[in-house]
């Protein structure tokens, strides 16, 4: 101890020096808060008009923000409010359930711009940063890692999904009612997926940022919906069983996971369990694949498809319908 230069005592009112995981996550809260927005938005119902609420995130300084189609799902209208406070208009230019994915336009103003990631670059374990509204309470921001990747949501009616959601991020981040339409990013506060659900305690789904959903995004700027094909079909990317692969060559498929009742899958004759290898003449290893396959010029074609049952590849016809 140097007795002539004793270290100074540090003041009463110093801030405690953050831990490596709390500077990032704190660094990722206040870059990105500033774009992440609570929606509410005046949807029509058979019962008459009513308020819904949820998240969005700012990805244009000119007015655009990004949510989640079940949130505008009946709505024009309605008001972003931001974390300095700023409320503005909002009108939904476009939605497609299939993505679950919409994009909003805001009335005036400058917003502060979210970057956007690659949801294709996460790793499972990999730290990822919520931030949306639960229950209302603005600006709200869990933390977790990335518990899954390639995972497919079926939503809509109790009496059976509508629609199937595909390429889901799966995070044990905190996400409650609310969160939908906000933000996933990772630790370098660019958003890699947009928070669509809550499927259990510690099981939270998000639409990811990447090549595919890009695209969707535009389109809808551009042109407000996205006419797309539909398979009826729940599906996880699986490996093939090591014959199969030899003989086909290739080592991966999708599985069928579930079929909806009436859809192209289940007209066609695909069955829970199934390995679809390929479509329509295109090779199938993950959900994203699957959903690229799904452009409107398909839409009442019949195409083939290539499964594996019971350790033998055969070939069924389906006819896709459009999504609504």
């Amino acid at each position: 101890m140097d007795l002539e230069h004793p270290a100074a005592p540090e003041p009463h009112d110093a801030e405690p020096p953050l831990d490596a995981y709390s500077r990032i996550v704190v660094a990722v809260a206040e870059a990105l808060g500033p774009a992440v927005a609570n929606l509410q938005v005046r949807r029509r119902t058979r019962r008459g008009e009513a308020i819904g609420a949820g998240g969005g995130v700012a990805i244009s300084g000119d007015g655009l923000i990004v949510t989640c189609a079940h949130v505008v799902e009946g709505a024009r209208h309605g008001t972003a409010t931001f974390s300095d406070g700023t409320d503005v208009a909002l009108t939904v230019v476009g939605t497609d359930p299939l993505s679950d994915l919409a994009v909003l336009r805001t009335d005036g103003g400058t917003l502060s711009a979210a970057s956007l990631g690659d949801a294709g670059r996460l790793r499972v374990g990999q730290l990822v940063v919520a931030i949306g509204n639960p229950q209302g309470f603005a600006s709200s921001l869990t933390a977790g890692v990335v518990s899954g990747l390639g995972r497919s949501l079926p939503v809509g009616a109790r009496g059976g999904p509508r629609r199937i959601v595909e390429n889901v991020i799966q995070t044990d981040a905190a996400l409650n009612p609310g969160n939908s339409g906000g933000a996933l990013a990772d630790a370098s506060g660019r958003v890699v997926g947009v928070n669509t659900a809550l499927a259990g305690m510690g099981l939270g789904l998000a639409v990811p940022i990447n090549d595919a959903t890009r695209a969707i995004i535009s389109t809808l700027i551009r042109e407000g919906r996205v006419r797309r094909a539909a398979l009826g079909a729940a599906v996880a990317p699986r490996a093939l069983p090591r014959s199969v692969a030899g003989r086909l060559g290739r080592r991966g498929a999708v599985q069928i996971m579930q079929v909806v009742p009436d859809g192209a899958a289940d007209r066609g004759g695909l069955v829970r369990g199934d390995l679809l290898v390929a479509l329509d003449g295109e090779p199938l290893t993950d959900a994203s694949d699957l959903q690229r396959l799904m452009s409107s010029d398909r839409i009442g074609r019949r195409v083939p498809a290539v499964v594996v049952r019971g350790g033998r590849p055969r070939t069924l016809e389906l006819t896709l319908d459009e999504l609504r």
